[in-house]
């Protein structure tokens, strides 16, 4: 029985949400499935991967193959790295403590950059609202001049003709 690695549409239109479950090859894309290892929301920025480490890592290797989409995801949590590291080992290259130091600093800077992009949109969010909000003040001041600049000619020219009148009584008086 070829086992995949893939994934499993949830959500509404529109709004996909998806399981990533372990098949037989052969079931239909939402059906039957042997284990569900983890979890892929793409509609959050950056995309929220909720996975079973040391399960996928399992599945990989003892042979389960990965669809190219959850192969990507695989790779960005690290277990195709640590199954790399892992034939390393079984080759004789480096020894398990090596590669054990080498996935916790590539997970170690994984996470580092997944912060700093977190904490870089929450900041051009900040920096976007601050702007709009500068907009919309600006915008408001510009319309409250605009009536401003409406009602004082006409109180200008209410003046006037009273000028007029008053110059009017005293010629003809």
């Amino acid at each position: 029985m070829p086992a995949k690695i893939r994934l499993q549409r949830h959500g509404k239109k529109g709004y996909a949400f998806f399981h990533i479950v372990v098949a037989d090859s052969r079931a239909p894309r939402d059906g039957k499935f042997i284990e569900k290892i983890g979890t892929y929301n793409p509609n959050t920025n950056p995309a929220t991967i909720d996975i079973d480490f040391d399960r996928a890592f399992e599945w990989v290797k003892n042979g389960a193959q990965p669809t190219d989409t959850c192969r990507a995801i695989l790779s960005y949590r690290g277990i195709m790295y640590r199954y790399h590291l892992h034939r390393g080992v079984a080759k004789g290259a480096m020894t398990q403590e090596q590669a054990d130091a080498k996935l916790a600093k590539w997970l170690e800077d994984k996470s580092a950059k997944i912060e700093g992009k977190k904490d870089r949109l929450s900041s051009a969010e900040k920096s976007e609202a601050a702007a709009r909000l500068k907009a919309e003040t600006a915008a408001k001041e510009a319309k409250a001049a605009k009536i401003a600049a409406k009602a004082n000619p006409v109180a200008e020219e209410t003046a006037a003709p009273a000028e007029e009148t008053a110059e009017n009584t005293e010629n003809n008086g």
